[in-house]
């Protein structure tokens, strides 16, 4: 194993566990909204003065968006390092092993690309909406921290490619 591929697999090990604490705080957040919310519609029918003081979690919906921007983005590098991702190989297993990999570079190639240029534009879009100072209606985030974890999510799928790229590559056109 390379140092390059150890680096993709770390930043991919870390990006998804960042992901799953996205999915599981989502999770937490929505149960407790819709407890509080429950308790309201409780107080409503049974004027019990003690939960008067409970209210639903001010955009929760808002809340949920993000973080599961985050879940998303960051499940993508290890996804990818998984081979997680839907493939068509019944036809490509038929090739004799050279040709498999010959087909496993363009594919990663154009992946690369892919990547890099959805990188390269949340990059670009993460500025302007930085610059316009853009932010959510209820709880007034600020979307471009999000858009630049998806440039950085993009920009680690990236490196994972690249390392899939020269592995392909070597196992093409070696002897």
């Amino acid at each position: 194993m390379t140092t390059l591929e150890k680096i993709s697999r770390g930043l991919a090990k870390i990006m998804y566990w960042i992901a799953g604490i996205a999915i599981v705080s989502m999770m937490l957040l929505t149960c407790a909204d819709i407890f509080l919310r429950y308790l309201v519609t409780l107080y409503h029918k049974t004027h019990w003065e003690f939960l008067a003081a409970f209210r639903p979690i001010a955009g929760t919906y808002e809340l949920v968006f993000f973080i599961g921007s985050v879940a998303v983005a960051f499940a993508m590098a290890h996804t990818s390092v998984e081979k997680g991702h839907v493939a068509v190989s019944f036809v490509v297993n038929l090739f004799p092993k050279r040709v498999q990999a010959v087909i496993e570079t363009v594919t990663s190639s154009f992946g690369f690309i892919f990547f890099s240029l959805l990188a390269w534009r949340s990059v670009v879009y993460a500025n302007h909406l930085k610059a316009s100072g853009e932010v959510s209606l209820t709880l007034q985030l600020p979307f471009y921290p999000f858009v630049y974890g998806i440039a950085v999510s993009a920009a680690s799928v990236c490196l994972v490619l690249l390392v899939d790229i020269f592995k392909n590559f070597a196992e093409a056109f070696d002897k």
